[in-house]
């Protein structure tokens, strides 16, 4: 379950990128009506930038597909 104060990491191969949540609107916007979360980006000094909102669908809780491939796109949990 997503709750603010998580970290994610991008799963984009050759992609670096971190958010950190801030709120979560459960249900009722998004990708399959799943919700959207509101995140910023840390810069690599810990800054947050860029506020926007993000798909839940588009947040995962590991890198890792059911198959055991290695995700392409979203983002995986990194601190719970």
């Amino acid at each position: 379950m997503t709750e603010p104060g998580q970290t994610y990491r991008a799963c984009t191969p050759g992609r670096v990128t971190r958010i950190r949540v801030l709120g979560v609107t459960p249900w009722g916007a998004g990708h399959y009506g799943q919700g959207t979360a509101r995140v910023v980006t840390l810069t690599e000094d810990g800054r947050e930038t860029g506020a926007r909102s993000v798909s839940l669908a588009k947040l995962h809780d590991s890198n890792l597909t059911r198959d055991g491939q290695p995700r392409r796109t979203g983002y995986a949990l990194e601190t719970p």
